[in-house]
């Protein structure tokens, strides 16, 4: 199957807050799966294919190139979504969706946020022996929870910063200011504050809170950022994100321009070599597969924090992996023909 041109459904969209990303990422892979020769079609988690008729020959037969999709500076309204699908929002998986995927040779996972990355949907595809890209039900599971994976890392020497997980009712623990206050199992900086004193903390969690039950209350560390991702067995070129305004936040993360990302980064070959190590360690003790990114800060006394593992890490024009990617040589459509060759070895 390796060598032949295949059928790919590249799964995107759902109703997690990441929704726009995904469509982003998913639209740029199908592009490039069909340049390549397969017959892929972009398929919405949520909404499916309600109109289906169930020639499933015809529906790859006649896949075609899709229009750019850019990425909006806010975030969806989820509930406004829910309600726009025929007969509401009662389930996360939309019609049809199943019935395509097991006919697809493949299906290509450019889900992100909760609905790719906790695992719910790889568990559920591999229940119904469909073949897909990307690391397994477990492993994502383990990587989304921020307070979980964080502990694997700190068990097996990777340094991290120091955390407080809260729920809402918790009362507000004696804290060393700065902090950052993000969701437990959040993406692309969505509900993230750098907080600078307890005066704003009731502000952060609140938006914090309105994403997820559990928030994570993070040592801040002041320092430059950087983004290692791993291909298989290997390390990519290491990537350093400096944003023009403020911190890396959503809309800078999606919105061309909005931040300088150098890649290879401007490090000694010391550094370099000690951050692409630990991005290989943290993909093989969180037993991930095929591909991920790793987010990392290095301080002021040259110390190397990991921050979180990606397992479905964005593939938008603006994304951190293609990029790196590049500078190893492989183009975005060569990048995306290497993760389908390695989910085909799994």
């Amino acid at each position: 199957m390796k060598d032949k041109n295949l059928n790919i459904v590249v799964l995107a969209g759902g109703l997690s807050p990441e929704r726009n990303v995904s469509l982003a990422s998913g639209t740029m892979v199908t592009n490039a799966l069909l340049s390549l020769g397969h017959q892929a079609i972009l398929v919405d988690l949520f909404y499916g294919l309600p109109h289906f008729d169930g020639h499933l020959g015809s529906l790859f037969a006649s896949a075609s190139p899709l229009p750019p999709y850019a990425v909006a500076n806010d975030a969806p309204n989820l509930n406004a979504i829910a309600e726009s699908r025929a007969g509401g929002y009662s389930e996360q998986i939309g019609r049809n969706v199943l019935e395509v995927c097991r006919a697809a040779d493949l299906v290509f996972m450019a889900l992100h946020g909760a609905d790719g990355e906790n695992g719910s949907v790889q568990g559920w595809l591999a229940q119904n022996g469909v073949l897909f890209t990307g690391s397994g039900a477990a492993a994502c599971a383990l990587a989304m929870d921020k307070a979980e994976a964080k502990l694997v890392f700190a068990r097996n020497g990777i340094l991290v910063p120091q955390s407080v997980l809260l729920c809402e009712r918790d009362a507000l623990p004696a804290l060393h200011y700065p902090v950052v206050v993000k969701p437990n199992c959040g993406g692309s900086s969505l509900g993230v504050t750098i907080v600078q004193s307890e005066a704003d903390m009731a502000a952060a969690l609140t938006a914090a809170f309105a994403l997820e039950e559990r928030v994570l209350a993070e040592e801040y560390i002041a320092g430059r950022e950087f983004s290692c991702g791993v291909l298989g067995d290997a390390a990519l070129p290491v990537i350093e994100i400096v944003p023009k305004v403020g911190f890396y936040d959503y809309a800078n993360k999606y919105q061309p321009g909005a931040a300088e990302e150098i890649c290879p980064a401007d490090l000694d070959a010391e550094t370099t070599m000690r951050i692409q190590a630990d991005a290989l360690w943290v993909f093989e003790i969180l037993r991930l597969d095929c591909y991920a990114r790793m987010d990392f800060i290095l301080d002021a006394g040259g110390r190397v924090y990991c921050l979180e593992a990606n397992t479905l890490p964005g593939l938008t024009v603006t994304s951190l992996l293609p990029q790196e990617a590049a500078a190893a040589g492989l183009s975005y459509a060569a990048l995306c023909a290497k993760i389908i060759e390695l989910a085909l070895e799994k």
